[in-house]
């Protein structure tokens, strides 16, 4: 099921709707250029149909939207990338090489 990912600028998060429910959020730091993702969390009743996955999408998508670079202190954030290397290029510069060295060592 699709859900409806906004841009909560204001709480500097990314939200999850569901039949107008919030069931998730993606929260950030905004560090100008870029944004610091600092942690996922999907209602438990919620948990096990992807919802984490889309609610990353979306927030990544929304992120290129706006021209800023990623910097992802999230544990499901960074795997998400790590499974999804069409975002790497979002990552910031000095931390790709991390991404790409945990993946490897994951394999």
């Amino acid at each position: 099921m699709q859900l409806d990912i906004r841009h909560n600028e204001t709480e500097q998060r990314y939200e999850a709707y569901q039949d107008g429910q919030l069931v998730g959020h993606l929260a950030y730091e905004d560090l100008g250029n870029a944004a610091l993702l600092t942690h996922t969390e999907i209602d438990p009743q919620s948990g096990g149909k992807g919802y984490g996955s889309q609610l990353v999408a979306g927030a990544l998508e929304g992120l290129r939207q706006q021209g800023k670079s990623v910097v992802p202190q999230c544990p499901f954030v960074a795997s998400f990338i790590q499974k999804h290397p069409e975002y790497l290029e979002l990552v910031h510069p000095n931390q790709r090489g991390q991404l790409s060295m945990e993946e490897r060592e994951s394999r």
